[in-house]
């Protein structure tokens, strides 16, 4: 009953905003047909707005969870049209505040002891009141000003209904849908589904406030606001009051003598940091959550503050590899390596011919960098290599929507401070220079180092086991399984498979050694305070295993 009440209120809503056109060839549509003559039209000026525009507004209107939705629709630029697209990047939240008095209630429910306790003084006027939560000045008994954000009341009930609702839309296109099995609806929801649990939980976004504190403590480049914990819970969170200029204000900026070059250069090396050194970065970074530090010492070296930590995005190690790949072939115009990149990292099925996506990439690319790399949009060329790739059954990766959404953003940020800005030339030695320290020898005995235990406990098993499977191989009984459609690339490797799997098994066993004269403190020189037998013999074994790796 209560899917059927909420469905008749969006049906409602579209009508009155005049998008029910687009529902027009779906089941919905005589439905939508019937209700027109009782659904009052939007007003002439509402009416008069574009298409994109007033998709905006009905998304505003229908509460978080479809804020939430058209937010990593814009993302997606491939499936929806650029004017569409545009206007929903400008979600941002903004709704009627609920009762103060409602707030103080909720603040001390969620904390235990009344407001008087908690605080020296709670301002039941809203700072600031977005979908989910609002925001109210506060002051501790010692002095410090802080921000209390409170959940709006019965906020879980509506986005449980709204999720619901979704799930059952997702069904019914994972049915009828000729390509779902690429877009993937259901994982979609699931997407914004986990999204939404994590800004619903605000002690998890108190910690996640906390870490990337930490990840930037003392830096020049973004400031993160300290976090009380004393007075916080899962559905209210109090944090350091800061001061700030949002990042959009260009004419706050120039008052205060901001110098915005460097600040939108700052903004692209900040994005990648957190991408790839931290795999942490602020997934909602919209204007109105990253400000400018108004300090006057700061101006010629400006520095960003981030504020709404609800979502943060991390990538998989494997993800992070295929994604920092991509982006540096990008960078160095390997078509080739864009197509291969693509296949390997399961994004795209293995039967595809790698010349003719090389091709196609190149036919996106190519007339990019025939403009100066200052008018280059990176995201603009990623997104059409998205829609160049679904022709080759491109398959969406939905842990990576996020981050599409977030470079998005940030290069929207970037180029509103400096139009000018030369995304490439900041990215890539920033990007380089993670690489290198990420994929260093060092880096990997540090590594390593971290799994001595784990590989000490499974070492006695080394031996049986390889025993076993070189046995397999002698007797012809080693079983391989996979999926048909993965014959035909098979057919290309299966003569390098062996050759592979020795040199790897090779590897790991002097890596295995290795770990046990660190383990049993083998005497001799050391560099570092490990031995020398240590180091050279760790030092074959990851060269046998880069070289097995290398091959594939």
């Amino acid at each position: 009953m209560r899917a059927a009440v909420r469905a008749n209120k969006i049906g409602r809503v579209l009508i009155r905003y005049r998008l029910d056109a687009l529902l027009e060839d779906t089941p919905a549509g005589p439905w939508l047909r019937l209700a027109r003559p009782f659904v009052p039209r939007a007003r002439d000026d509402v009416a008069a707005l574009s298409r994109g525009a007033r998709l905006r507004l009905v998304l505003q209107e229908l509460g978080p969870i479809f804020v939430k939705f058209g937010q990593i629709l814009s993302t997606r630029r491939d499936l929806i049209p650029p004017d569409v697209a545009q206007e929903l990047t400008l979600l941002q939240d903004r709704v009627k505040p609920f009762d103060g008095q409602r707030a103080q209630a909720i603040v001390e429910q969620a904390l235990g002891v009344p407001i008087e306790v908690a605080f020296a003084h709670f301002d039941t006027t809203p700072l600031a009141s977005a979908s989910i939560a609002q925001v109210h000045a506060a002051t501790l008994h010692d002095g410090r000003e802080v921000v209390v954000k409170v959940l709006r009341p019965d906020i879980e009930a509506q986005i449980a209904g709204d999720i619901a609702l979704l799930k059952s839309g997702a069904a019914l296109v994972d049915y009828a849908h000729p390509s779902a099995d690429k877009i993937r609806p259901k994982e979609i929801v699931a997407e914004i589904e986990a999204t939404l649990a994590a800004e619903l939980d605000l002690q998890r976004e108190g910690a996640n406030a906390s870490v990337m504190r930490r990840f930037w403590q003392d830096s020049p480049d973004l400031y993160v606001p300290e976090i009380i914990w004393t007075h916080t819970a899962e559905r209210a969170l109090t944090m350091e009051r800061v001061v700030g200029i949002p990042s959009d204000d260009i004419v706050a900026l120039d008052a205060a003598g901001i110098d915005r070059k460097a600040l939108a250069a700052k903004g692209v090396r900040v994005f990648y940091t957190q991408v790839f050194r931290d795999n942490f970065f602020h997934a909602d970074a919209h204007a109105g959550n990253i400000w400018v530090d108004p300090d006057p010492l700061r101006k010629d070296d400006p520095r960003f503050i981030a504020l709404d930590f609800g979502i943060v995005g991390q990538l998989s190690q494997q993800d992070q590899y295929y994604l920092a790949e991509n982006f540096m072939a990008i960078f160095n115009k390997d078509y080739r390596r864009i197509a291969e990149l693509h296949v390997e990292a399961g994004w795209m099925p293995a039967t595809v011919r790698i010349d003719e996506l090389e091709a196609a990439a190149r036919a996106v690319c190519e007339p990019y960098f025939t403009r100066p790399l200052s008018e280059i949009s990176l995201a603009q060329v990623l997104i059409k290599l998205f829609r160049t790739a679904q022709k080759y059954e491109l398959t969406l990766q939905p842990q990576l929507i996020l981050l599409q959404k977030t470079l998005l953003n940030i290069e929207g940020v970037g180029r509103q401070l400096d139009p000018r800005l030369d995304i490439w030339a900041v990215a890539k030695p920033v990007l380089q220079r993670i690489l290198v320290k990420r994929y260093s020898p060092l880096h990997a005995v540090n590594e390593l180092r971290k799994r001595i235990p784990e590989i000490m406990t499974h070492a006695p098993d080394m031996p049986r086991l390889v025993h076993a499977w070189l046995k397999q191989q002698v007797d012809g009984q080693h079983e391989l399984s996979m999926r048909s459609k993965d014959l035909a690339a098979l057919n290309l490797t299966l003569q390098r498979l062996q050759r592979r799997v020795v040199t790897a098994i090779g590897g790991a066993g002097l890596l295995v050694v290795a770990a046990v004269l660190h383990a049993f403190g083998v005497g001799g020189p050391s560099l570092w305070g490990v031995p020398l037998w240590t180091w050279f013999t760790g030092a074959l074994g990851t060269l046998a295993l880069l070289s097995a790796w290398l091959r594939r």
